[in-house]
C-alpha cells in the first residue's frame, strides 16, 4: 500500500499562489509516476501535473505555464506550486501515485480562489 497525504490547501484570491504538498508512505523515487489531478462540481476529474521515472513531467492543457511540480525523495513529498490562480482552478486537487502495487489516491484538498 501507499498512502498519500496532502497540505496547503485552502481560499485564495485570484492572482494568488498556493503550494499543495503531498506526503507519500512509500519512497517517491520508487514510483512510476506521482502527481496531481483535480475535480470541480460537476466536472471529471483531469491531469494537473505528473512526474515520472525519469523526472518526465506532463502538465495539464491549463496550466499554462502557471503551476509547477517537483519531488523531494529525502522528504518522499510532491509539490505543486500554483501561481496566478483563477477563480476556475477552484477544484478539490487530489494527489496520484502510480507504484508496482498499484494505482493510490489520497483523500483531497480543496483549493477555491475567489475572484
Amino acid at each position: 500500500q501507499v498512502q498519500l497525504v496532502e497540505s496547503g490547501g485552502g481560499l485564495v484570491q485570484a492572482g494568488g499562489s498556493l503550494r499543495l504538498s503531498c506526503a507519500a508512505s512509500r519512497s517517491t523515487s520508487s514510483m512510476i509516476a506521482i502527481g496531481w489531478y483535480r475535480q470541480a462540481p460537476g466536472k471529471q476529474r483531469e491531469l494537473v501535473a505528473t512526474i515520472a521515472i525519469g523526472d518526465s513531467i506532463n502538465y495539464g492543457d491549463f496550466v499554462k505555464g502557471r503551476f509547477t511540480i517537483s519531488r523531494d525523495n529525502a522528504k518522499n513529498t510532491v509539490y505543486l506550486q500554483m501561481n496566478s490562480l483563477k477563480p476556475e482552478d477552484t477544484a478539490v486537487y487530489y494527489c496520484s501515485a502510480r507504484h508496482l502495487l498499484g494505482n493510490f489516491w489520497g483523500q483531497g484538498i480543496q483549493v477555491t480562489v475567489s475572484s
